[in-house]
């Protein structure tokens, strides 16, 4: 065989397990056929944060006023803006090419054309073992006039900075970027499905959100359908399912990504998917063929980069570590980068009480910052508590720096921490972190109201 082993694919996922594989000493190949570091590094969540930090320093500069600041806020330079993050990004890149300087890496598409060869920019190439790490890619809802749209891979190249933006959906995506356009001065829409933002997030923590999105400004459309989208000169004009029209210069589509598998020939090796293409895996991530594995997106379980590179380290350290291993998918930590983030590790109280009887403690405030600055915003913090065990099973908060605090405290839940142990930990004041471990007054039993202890 011309590898030990070949990955298709060279973004988080693939870039780690390539690296680490070629540190035990084994003879790699990696292709990538759009850009090293993939969606993350370079459609995805770093441009992505470095344009919700541009719409910050606009909020900062007028909460400045409640300090004895006078700013004199600008018009916002949307191009100079994409200009510096093209520059990091491509820095960015060149350092994910750097990384892969011990394997055979290939600027080409891979496809199977058995299960154990592909085809490669056109070249015939043989592997012991082949990994799937292709991702995923935003998916266009099935209306017609979608491709009208844009989609997440569009926004960070946009020409100009819309005056009016219609954002369709209510996941990571969609709250996001109604947050970016909206702080840096779109009249923004929120067309949703769902009563609230964020499905499968914690009840508080969704109402919270609405809740800001719409004193941030953000118009929300709750429990709305989408029907057509038509053009009207440079104009979009989207046509709900009650057949309400709204207009707006821009119609982003943020309604889910699917799985990257269509056209990899997985039928020529074998390999069994899902009816959304999702690339079916044991826990070992092995696929129906044992010598042919997948990781991160692509197999649709925990769709984040931190998920992709574990499982990517494990696998090496697994097949050439001699160190057999896999990344526990539980109490996984994630952040959703809206305005203000929201940040969880762990069961929502909705999850735990359905386990039985839960404590929960649940504590919304204005934070220091805003007493000053005047700006109308709040945030939640969360615990939820088997009441049995007194493990805290579930944290939960809204606000700023909710990602920063929650990737602390995210330890403590991993490591099986008690109610006690958070309330044995001495507080840093003043922040908004020591909530956390001063709560004293259950909220609800089992999510049933209680009066406060």
């Amino acid at each position: 065989m011309d590898f030990d082993l070949f990955i298709i694919g060279g973004g988080s996922a693939g870039v780690r397990c390539g690296r680490i594989v070629a540190s035990h000493g084994a003879k790699v190949g990696v292709a990538e056929e759009r850009f090293w570091g993939g969606t993350c590094v370079n459609i995805g969540c770093v441009p992505k944060k470095m344009l919700v930090q541009a719409g910050e320093y606009g909020a900062w500069a007028e909460d400045g006023a409640g300090f004895g600041w006078t700013i004199q806020k600008g018009p916002h330079d949307w191009n100079k803006l994409i200009a510096a993050k093209d520059r990091e990004i491509t820095r960015l890149e060149g350092i994910y090419r750097r990384l892969m300087a011990t394997t055979t890496t290939f600027d080409a598409r891979a496809t199977f054309i058995d299960a154990h060869t592909l085809d490669v920019g056109g070249q015939k190439i043989t592997a012991e073992k082949i990994v799937i790490a292709t991702g995923g890619t935003p998916e266009r809802p099935p209306i017609p006039g979608a491709e009208l749209g844009i989609v997440s891979d569009d926004a960070f190249y946009l020409p100009t900075m819309p005056k009016k933006v219609i954002i369709c959906g209510s996941g990571f995506i969609a709250v996001e970027f109604a947050g970016i356009f909206n702080a840096l001065g779109a009249e923004t829409h929120l067309v949703y499905r769902q009563p609230l933002p964020l499905r499968g997030f914690d009840q508080d923590m969704r109402e919270g959100l609405a809740e800001a999105l719409a004193g941030n400004g953000v118009i929300l459309h709750p429990s709305a359908t989408l029907g057509k989208l038509a053009a009207n000169g440079d104009q979009r004009t989207l046509t709900f399912g009650d057949g309400q029209t709204l207009t707006a210069d821009l119609v982003f589509f943020a309604t889910g990504r699917v799985p990257n598998t269509k056209g990899l020939g997985l039928e020529n090796a074998g390999v069994a998917t899902k009816p959304n293409g999702a690339v079916v895996v044991s826990p070992k991530l092995q696929t129906s063929r044992p010598h042919i594995y997948a990781l991160g997106d692509v197999t649709d379980q925990i769709n984040l980069t931190p998920v992709a590179l574990g499982q990517g380290h494990a696998l090496a350290d697994t097949l050439f570590g001699n160190n057999p291993r896999e990344l526990s998918m539980k109490n996984i930590p994630s952040a959703v980068f809206s305005t203000p983030p929201v940040s969880t590790v762990g069961l929502t109280e909705e999850e735990a009480a359905a386990n039985g009887p839960v404590d929960v403690y649940v504590s919304k405030f204005t934070p220091m910052r805003h007493t000053l600055s005047g700006r109308g915003r709040k945030s939640t913090m969360k615990l939820v508590v088997d009441q049995a065990s007194q493990k805290v099973v579930g944290v939960h908060m809204l606000g700023e720096d909710a990602p920063e605090i929650i990737q602390g405290i995210a330890i403590a839940v991993v490591m099986g921490a008690t109610k006690q142990d958070f309330d044995r930990c001495v507080g840093i004041h003043p922040t908004s972190a020591e909530e956390f471990v001063t709560m004293r007054s259950r909220t609800r039993v089992a999510g049933i109201a209680q009066a406060a202890e």
